[in-house]
């Protein structure tokens, strides 16, 4: 096995922790999902994939696709933890009730934000819609940039290592010493932005909230960059603050101070 920089992950461990994140949200994965996730070969995801089954952690159910197994569901039988979407609900209708533009929790599946859930301000002529369910590149999305700018250098390169060296990296367009001067940003501010980075016409703003059971979390704010205005960004920085250290203080984490 290798090992990857920052403190000495296992690339092959971490791989196959996120396929077991992955089970446990959509309830089953197919080999070519979880190659997509992980941004390998179709072959080496269904060799992860068997060594799960192999462990107990996965089974194979219909459709060839996997599913979690008795290991893997065993200790979390015991537990009664509401889903993070039910767990964060409360924090997300307040930011909306705050800032009433369209709000959002991402969580950070490998190198890409999946949008948890969102409430969509109808109010406006000029709206921006909910994205609850797609998945976006994190180093383009204000989310993406909030809880990428939580790992450590090592634990960045490692993530992006994969991505840049696969058959995709011409096209994924990263900029890896960019982005990290842009997460370097995202650190001193104390929350990420994006302007028209993922969609054109979109202006989004982000703070990460931290790792609730084992996943990055955070929400943030979209609208139309035709209404963005510079009292907008404060308010809104302001506000994503406040509601990510109230979630905080409510699941338990370890608050951090305003950066």
């Amino acid at each position: 096995m290798s090992k990857t920089a920052g403190q000495g992950r296992v690339e092959a461990v971490h791989r196959a922790l996120v396929l077991l994140k992955l089970m446990g949200e959509e309830g089953s994965l197919g080999v070519t999902e979880a190659a997509a996730a992980l941004d390998v070969n179709p072959s080496t995801a269904q060799r992860l994939l068997a060594t799960l089954v192999g462990d107990g952690f996965a089974v194979q159910g219909s459709g060839k696709r996997y599913e979690p197994g008795p290991e893997f569901l065993g200790p979390r039988a015991l537990r009664t933890v509401p889903p993070l979407r039910e767990r964060l609900r409360p924090h997300l209708e307040r930011l909306f009730e705050r800032v009433c533009e369209t709000v959002h929790v991402a969580t950070l599946v490998g190198t890409e934000i999946h949008h948890l859930d969102g409430i969509e301000a109808t109010t406006h002529a000029l709206r921006f819609g909910l994205r609850t369910g797609v998945t976006l590149p994190a180093h383009a999305t204000s989310a993406g940039k909030a809880m990428l700018a939580d790992l450590s250098t090592g634990d960045l390169d490692a993530l992006y290592r994969i991505v840049l060296s696969g058959n995709r990296a011409r096209e994924s367009r990263i900029d890896l010493n960019g982005l990290r001067d842009e997460l370097e940003r995202t650190r001193r501010r104390g929350f990420a932005t994006n302007f028209e980075e993922s969609e054109s016409g979109v202006a989004a703003f982000a703070v990460a909230i931290g790792v609730i059971d084992g996943e990055r979390a955070a929400f943030s704010i979209a609208m139309p960059i035709a209404r963005c205005s510079r009292s907008d960004i404060a308010t809104f920085a302001t506000h994503l603050i406040t509601t990510a250290n109230e979630a905080r203080e409510a699941l338990g984490l370890a608050n951090r101070t305003e950066r």
